[in-house]
């Protein structure tokens, strides 16, 4: 299980470096993501400015699920963008119109990423307990349906002894385990934990613990890849500069503390223990942000395999592997 670090409160008042300037005519980059702690290497290319250094006008543009992230890249709203791979996802891709380029979160053992939470009243102690019981996902061809489809085989049963319940959003999941109306659901660390604390849940085991995997990934429209190659490959190069940086601080033993406020600046602002959570929910990324080509192609198996992706899509069709790398 991942060790936890303290930071001294002195820590958290390092001055971090000023921006490279940004070179006189800089590219613009629309680069989409969600309002979490997942993209934090995304964070620190920003403040850091290892995209100004590479000759980008880097751009953020935030999104509340990760459907319409996908979606604005193929519309041309981004150029490149994070997040988890779903059944809309690698139906998108399987049209050709989207290509996977690098590697994002990765739930790996011993890292508390995302919890299988149950309701104090279901009774369930670990995952062979999930059978015959009501699980609150947002919705179906989510990653939260793939994550109960893997924990499923992992206990031994398959996803017909689940009742799975789309409850739209992760507020109303979270919501539902804690007054019992499902038995389990899943969530990351910061959420899952204070529940915990309230006595309203329980985790009974961690995803990377039982089923490790890709759970984010960065891709582009590809018009994108086929007409800016340029474009990617700056943007390659600061985000991969961020996540061995990233490494380095939070997975390596090295002092997190220059980091965290960079990081807090998008998420938990104004949170009073915002930078103890920073520190103990960091999640875990491969070097140089590469992908884990051999899990991507595993999931779309199974989405198909369910039914939820109609395109008849070769794994290897949709990821490109000259801008980040495959493991």
């Amino acid at each position: 299980m991942l060790q936890r670090r303290t930071l001294m409160a002195a820590g958290l008042a390092i001055a971090t470096p000023a921006p490279t300037p940004a070179r006189a005519a800089s590219i613009p980059l629309r680069i989409g993501l969600l309002h979490t702690l997942s993209p934090a290497p995304l964070y620190i290319a920003m403040e850091r400015g290892y995209f100004a250094a590479e000759g980008l006008d880097a751009q953020f543009r935030f999104f509340e699920a990760a459907q319409p992230i996908a979606a604005a890249a193929v519309s041309g709203d981004i150029d490149v963008g994070i997040t988890a791979l779903t059944g809309g996802f690698f139906s998108l891709a399987g049209r050709g119109v989207l290509k996977v380029i690098g590697g994002g979160l990765h739930e790996r053992p011993g890292f508390e990423g995302t919890a299988i939470l149950v309701s104090k009243t279901s009774g369930i102690t670990s995952i062979e307990g999930l059978a015959d019981h009501s699980v609150g996902i947002t919705q179906f061809g989510s990653s939260f349906h793939y994550i109960m489809g893997r924990v499923a085989e992992r206990a031994g049963f398959g996803m017909g002894r689940l009742t799975l319940r789309p409850l739209q959003t992760i507020g109303n999941m979270l919501a539902a385990v804690r007054t019992g109306q499902v038995d389990a659901t899943m969530a990351i660390a910061s959420q899952a934990k204070p529940l915990v604390a309230r006595n309203e849940a329980a985790i009974i085991a961690w995803v990377g613990d039982i089923a490790p995997y890709q759970i984010t990934a960065v891709f582009a429209p590809t018009p994108v890849v086929l007409n800016q190659p340029d474009t990617l490959h700056r943007f390659a190069r600061g985000y991969a500069r961020a996540v061995d940086e990233y490494r380095a601080a939070f997975l390596l033993g090295g002092d997190p503390a220059p980091l965290v406020p960079l990081i807090q600046k998008y998420v938990f602002t104004g949170d009073a223990d915002g930078a103890r959570k920073i520190v103990a929910d960091a999640g875990y990324y491969d070097s140089g942000a590469q992908l884990d080509a051999a899990d991507v192609a595993a999931q779309l198996n199974w989405f198909t395999a369910q039914g939820l992706v109609k395109t008849q899509a070769a794994p290897a069709d949709l990821v490109d592997d000259r801008f980040l790398g495959i493991l």
